[in-house]
């Protein structure tokens, strides 16, 4: 029984490994690693990676309501959106809301990694100018499927506020606002199919293990 024992506990130990590695790979945190590394090679400064910006991006995906082509045709959700319906969602104190100094949106009928999304996002002379803007002192970043699943829809927020008194939190947490994953909050986040894949697998590695220890047949 020792060994089965071992067995178990080793393959416990593996899928919560699995599950601690997932949260490392949180692709808008990836996001704004980009942003800010394209920056400090442009000779610009670094931007703060504010959570509470990072929750109104998700926000502002979750207004287009999965339609891609809003995206295309150049619909954004109107500016009073942030105080009435995401900075409450968010549980961002609304005193604390700075003005957005630039935004970018994109989405794609298939997940596609963070630099493929910085690529799709940043594409034109126009998009440079506002990444490189000295306007912007914070960013905040989202990425979401739709009910879990395509399409996917990036986003970045810039403002101009001041690191630790603009987009505050109420009680320093912000809501759930699941699907989908923000900068800055060191959420349990995945690349789509690799968060499913390895949540299988775990499963079922567990699975198996209580198979072998308690004689069952799967």
């Amino acid at each position: 029984m020792e060994i089965s024992g071992l067995f178990l506990f080793t393959a416990l130990f593996l899928f919560s490994s699995a599950l601690a590695s997932d949260s490392k790979n949180n692709p808008a945190d990836q996001l704004v690693a980009l942003v800010n590394s394209n920056r400090t090679a442009h000779k610009s400064s670094a931007l703060y990676d504010n959570q509470g910006l990072g929750c109104l991006a998700l926000q502002y995906i979750k207004a287009y309501e999965g339609q891609c082509g809003a995206v295309g045709d150049m619909k954004k959700p109107p500016d009073s959106s942030f105080t009435d319906t995401f900075a409450p969602n968010c549980g961002v104190v609304a005193t604390s809301l700075t003005p957005i100094t630039g935004r970018f949106i994109g989405c794609q009928t298939k997940y596609v990694s963070p630099d493929q999304a910085f690529d799709m996002l940043i594409d034109n002379d126009k998009s440079l100018e506002i990444l490189y803007s000295k306007n912007h002192t914070e960013v905040g970043a989202a990425v979401s499927g739709t009910d879990g699943g395509s399409p996917y829809f990036w986003c970045i927020l810039f403002s101009n506020g001041k690191t630790n008194s603009s987009f505050l939190l109420d009680g320093g947490v912000a809501k759930s606002v699941r699907p989908g994953c923000y900068s800055g909050s060191n959420d349990d986040c995945s690349g789509a199919a690799d968060l499913k894949f390895n949540g299988i697998a775990g499963l079922k590695m567990v699975a198996l293990a209580f198979a072998v220890v308690f004689g069952l047949v799967l």
